[in-house]
């Protein structure tokens, strides 16, 4: 059983759903430690100013800006402050839109969302219609002391939540667009066509396994055979259950209704 990374609650209207939040991945590639090769010793790292040639305390590392042109632009604690800061543990529900609108590209990592103690039934509530309706709900939410924008969708029985990238984070992909006086045949397409029908199939993960890293553990395995072990090693928000599912998602409809023709009279 993985440990939650957060705790917190998403607002759904007026109905509030409790829930913990897990990584939904987990690296599998080997890691290695840099040692020296005559006796195994780990390789250690000393912070050095390049300047004074001092190894330099944690506590006296200051984040620094570099621009293209080499000025450095050294920041301190109070410069951060006054800046916007995401606070609370509420995931707040801003849009539902057809899960197939989102660009993939905009996806950055994935979470596992668990209803937490009363969160249970909402929760089902809201994964269910979800299905039903082929939605996905567009949140904000407070990660890591910064808002992130993400995405809450049903799979099977849980539902995921995706942070996203900004929009200004995605690149401009144009440069990668081939020559516009490059013709294909309609001959070409066909047999292409052919050939994407011939591998076309239903994806299943299973069937894809890492043989680099299955050979690469084999490797490991050999050289550790007859090598000694070192001698000794062998809270949130309120959790109030909502009592009427029904009577709190007609007030929050009509909310939105209100919301929606004050923001109509006002554009008239």
């Amino acid at each position: 059983m993985p440990r939650s990374i957060w705790k917190g609650a998403v607002s759904f209207g007026l109905v509030t759903i409790p829930i913990r939040v897990y990584g939904a991945t987990e690296a599998k590639d080997i890691s290695f430690r840099q040692v020296h090769a005559a006796d195994g010793g780990r390789i250690r790292y000393k912070r050095v100013c390049e300047v004074c040639g001092e190894e330099v305390p944690f506590a006296e590392i200051a984040k620094g800006y570099e621009t293209a042109d080499g000025r450095m632009a050294v920041l301190e604690a109070a410069d951060f402050e006054g800046l916007p800061q995401a606070e609370g543990r509420t995931v707040d529900v801003v849009q539902f839109v057809e899960v197939g609108e989102i660009d993939p590209t905009y996806v950055d990592r994935t979470y596992v969302l668990e209803a937490d103690g009363p969160g249970t039934k909402p929760y089902v509530l809201l994964r269910r219609a979800l299905q039903e309706t082929g939605r996905a709900a567009v949140v904000k939410v407070a990660l890591r002391s910064r808002e992130s924008l993400a995405l809450i969708r049903p799979v099977d029985d849980v539902l995921l939540m995706h942070t996203m990238l900004w929009p200004d984070e995605l690149r401009d992909t144009g440069f990668a667009a081939p020559a516009e006086d490059v013709k294909v045949s309609d001959a070409e397409v066909g047999m292409a066509r052919m050939f994407i029908d011939q591998l076309s199939g239903e994806f299943d993960p299973a069937a894809f396994t890492d043989h680099y890293r299955e050979e690469l553990e084999k490797v490991v395995q050999a050289k550790l055979e007859g090598v000694e072990l070192p001698e000794g090693e062998s809270a949130g928000p309120s959790q109030a259950q909502v009592v009427d599912l029904v009577a709190a998602l007609k007030a929050s409809v009509e909310a939105a209704r209100r919301r929606r023709e004050e923001a109509a009279a006002a554009a008239s």
